[in-house]
């Protein structure tokens, strides 16, 4: 049986907020196709899937709560229910043709729309039976790499006459970004989009030289506390921001802590590695700024999916500690206003890291290729990565989402870290 993998993609305005994730899953191809007797391995193979989906959300619906999720049925996933694993205020149910040209489905779906959830349509269409339905969409998703710009045009033009929202899907290329832009789509989605920031530049304090010491001083493998100490008590800015973040209530002993010493102790190393990757993306006020929030998030997502997936292989000869910054630091180019390869130049990370950064070099390279082709839920890749690094496929899901709440748990971390003093 086919592996099962799960995964969030972003999914953004035009000014690259996210909005919401797609959930893709992967298997369905597989149950779909093949070489079958029409009408009969495909429809046993279907609910097999639909089963393990469902199986899956059961389980993991807390975990990709409070986002809005869009997420393709099938026909066998509708008549099982699975939209009300979500609240409806959650989810967007997406279909396709095989659910439109099937009655029983379509029943389904104006069933769920009655109940209050909104409808997408892929890869949609000005035939009767899509034109049908348009009182009952609420997006229109088109594939970029795969209509002309004419048909893009038409379509696009006609969805915002109608005031349905456009989203722009498989945008792998940056001509196919500023193709979504020009033509009007109000929301994106694919690779191109999921590392695309507007550009804007770093004015903090944070990003001078001090700031890169006291990074490269806490990336050390065994981290010198009077190193950074001497660090953090050279600069005012990073001084004052410390102690206001040792004096939260996260942190806050019985005494008020006054000193650096006392701040770096009671913080621990880990949190002020995530504290001083924060200060990337704040501003003089401490405040995250809306454009690098969801880069920081997928930071520390990949911080710890690395850490994870180093301990299911034996492979890759480098500590835990390292492939949580060849995570964290895949995002650096995005945080910081400065070429990634001077930026590594500057903090102490090792050489098979550095490679892996920016040429995806050795083990760790590979590692660090395994982590990006399943968020882009490049399937084939990932199944040839796991072989190269015998790691076993069926357990990439779960570790996944896992790291994502753990994510989320260190989002909200740093949040209460540079928040105020009470």
């Amino acid at each position: 049986m086919a592996n099962k993998y799960i995964v969030r993609r972003p999914i953004k305005d035009t000014i690259s907020r996210v909005i919401g994730y797609e959930i893709l899953y992967h298997g369905e191809n597989t149950a779909y196709g093949g070489d079958s007797e029409p009408g009969q391995r495909s429809k046993v193979n279907e609910f097999a899937v639909a089963e393990t989906i469902h199986s899956f959300l059961t389980q993991n619906t807390e975990r990709i709560k409070d986002s809005l999720n869009f997420m393709t049925f099938t026909t066998t996933l509708l008549m099982k229910k699975v939209p009300h694993l979500f609240a409806k205020e959650d989810l967007v149910i997406q279909i396709d043709d095989s659910v439109i040209i099937h009655p029983l489905a379509m029943h389904f779906v104006q069933m769920y729309k009655k109940e209050g959830y909104r409808i997408a349509v892929n890869d949609f269409q000005f035939a009767p039976r899509y034109v049908s339905l348009i009182d009952q969409i609420d997006y229109i998703k088109l594939d970029f790499s795969s209509l002309s710009e004419d048909s893009l045009h038409n379509l696009i033009e006609i969805a915002n006459g109608m005031g349905k929202h456009c989203i722009a899907y498989n945008v792998n290329t940056e001509d196919l970004y500023q193709l979504a832009l020009k033509l009007g789509v109000t929301e994106l989605e694919g690779d191109a989009v999921a590392e695309k920031l507007a550009s804007k530049a770093h004015d903090s304090s944070y990003l001078q030289s001090s700031f890169f010491q006291l990074l490269s001083a806490v990336t050390r493998e065994e981290p010198d506390i009077a190193e950074i100490e001497h660090i953090i008590s050279m600069d005012a800015s990073l001084t004052y921001a410390l102690l206001r973040v040792a004096n939260t209530v996260q942190f806050a002993t019985r005494n008020r802590t006054t000193s650096v010493h006392q701040a770096i102790m009671n913080i621990g190393i880990t949190q002020l590695q995530q504290w001083i990757y924060l200060l990337c993306a704040s501003n003089d006020q401490g405040e995250v700024d809306p454009f690098f929030e969801e880069f920081l998030k997928l930071s520390f997502m990949r911080a710890n999916f690395c850490a994870s997936l180093l301990g299911y292989t034996k492979k890759v000869p480098i500590s835990k500690n390292d492939a949580y910054l060849l995570g964290m630091f895949s995002t650096l180019d995005y945080l910081v206003d400065a070429p990634l390869e001077e930026t590594l130049e500057q903090v102490a990370i090792s050489d098979e890291i550095k490679d892996a950064l920016l040429n995806w070099g050795g083990p760790a390279g590979a590692l660090y290729a395994l982590m990006l082709s399943y968020e882009s839920a490049d399937w084939d890749k990932v199944s040839k990565l796991c072989d190269m690094l015998g790691i076993a496929p069926n357990m990439l899901t779960t570790l996944y989402f896992e790291c994502m709440e753990q994510a989320n748990e260190v989002w909200e971390n740093v949040n209460r870290m540079s928040g105020s003093d009470d």
